[in-house]
């Protein structure tokens, strides 16, 4: 049962997801929609029905005191909607949630009822993994999608990943049959340092979102709230010789991985990005207490007609993650949705290992090859072409 109370007439409409669990590492993913919820104050107009989708006793419900009342918010997943003003208005339709427990084919057609109602034209899904990457570089971020027109015209990479995947990899595929242009966007967060939050990497997502849908987006304080991470961050490495020594080796291979890319692409997209926000591009959204653009839902219907069902699904196994101390608190911490349960990367003693891409290190969904057990990462990013097999 869907708690529906308006559908918004939208323009130009593109549905930005994200998932908490095992495809948000330092949950950097869901983090980014909640930035995008709260800076454009995003406006929830429908729910997915907890009973149907989640394990309670593994997402467990929680109670608080609402004026003295008791009340219980269920795990699920919400979507949400903002109008961006400027030149060029368009509308976001935003959804978090919790990866469900079951029934995931079920979840995405529910998903894509919605879409299709609303006549989203592509649905971009925001993912994050543990790579072996160090902290002190720029946060890869890698773009791939299974529309071979679509890799072609928005320079993405064309999946070719095979092995378990999570909710972002089954959700894009049910795009593709369904017709839907689907982009999932891999930010890769240290393993090392893999706890929540992780605002440099939540940074990475949105501009990266930011490129692909030529939106600007409003960043508030989270471009200081990422220094502030990273300064931590070289403190706990500092302190401990074999940590450094580690993220030194790190850093060694991703510049000689990234070194042919240093005065090309990556130049040029910060060049394009920073003339943007000099010159204020559309940035407004419109206030959605006013909802002058909700529709009227006294007709009675309560769900959006449903596309046919994908012939697929799976369900991506837990892990866990090492963790250096906590870091010193941050200036402006983030509103981080829950904790990170992405794969199991290995431990600071292991040699690092060379990075699968230049972009993406360890990230699955990969033309190629799907990597070693113990490689750190998540499924549905890309690898390289040229990645080592075990």
């Amino acid at each position: 049962m869907i708690e529906l109370e308006g559908v918004p007439e939208l323009i130009d409409p593109v549905m930005v997801a994200a998932f908490e669990g095992w495809n948000d590492a330092g949950d950097a993913a869901s983090t980014a929609v909640a930035h995008l919820e709260r800076e454009w104050k995003g406006e929830v107009f429908a729910a997915l029905d907890a009973e149907d989708y989640y394990d309670f006793q593994v997402n467990r419900p929680t109670v608080y005191l609402d004026g003295g009342v008791r009340k219980i918010t269920w795990p699920t997943t919400r979507l949400s909607v903002v109008r961006v003003g400027g030149d060029k208005p368009r509308d976001l339709v935003l959804v978090r949630g919790i990866e469900p427990s079951m029934r995931w084919r079920s979840f995405c057609n529910e998903l894509l009822g919605f879409a299709h109602e609303l006549g989203v034209e592509m649905v971009v899904i925001l993912g994050a993994l543990l790579g072996d990457t160090p902290h002190t570089r720029p946060v890869p971020v890698s773009g791939v999608t299974s529309d071979p027109d679509l890799a072609r015209t928005m320079d993405l990479e064309e999946t070719r990943y095979e092995g378990p995947t999570g909710i972002v990899g089954i959700l894009q595929e049910a795009c593709t049959h369904a017709g839907v242009p689907a982009v999932s966007l891999w930010a890769a967060v240290p393993h090392y340092v893999s706890q929540p939050p992780n605002p440099k990497a939540t940074l990475a997502l949105l501009n990266r979102l930011e490129d692909l849908i030529d939106l600007r987006i409003p960043l508030g304080e989270l471009a200081e709230d990422a220094r502030a991470w990273q300064v931590g961050v070289d403190q706990l490495a500092s302190e401990d010789s074999e940590v450094a020594e580690y993220v030194q080796t790190l850093e060694e291979a991703r510049d000689t991985a990234e070194l042919p890319e240093a005065s090309g692409e990556a130049i040029a997209r910060e060049f394009e990005r920073y003339l943007r926000r000099r010159d204020g591009g559309p940035s407004h959204a419109t206030e959605t207490g006013d909802s002058s653009y909700l529709r009227d839902t006294s007709s009675g219907r309560t769900r959006p007609p449903k596309p046919p069902k994908p012939d697929d699904a799976g369900a991506g196994p837990d892990g866990g993650s090492p963790e250096l101390a906590d870091l010193p608190e941050l200036a402006e911490p983030l509103e981080a949705p829950g904790t990170s349960d992405a794969p199991e990367a290995p431990g600071t003693s292991k040699a690092p290992r060379t990075p699968d891409t230049p972009d993406s290190p360890g990230s699955p969904d990969s033309p190629g090859s799907s990597g070693p057990p113990d490689s750190p990462g998540s499924p549905d990013a890309p690898d390289s072409p040229d990645a080592q097999e075990d």
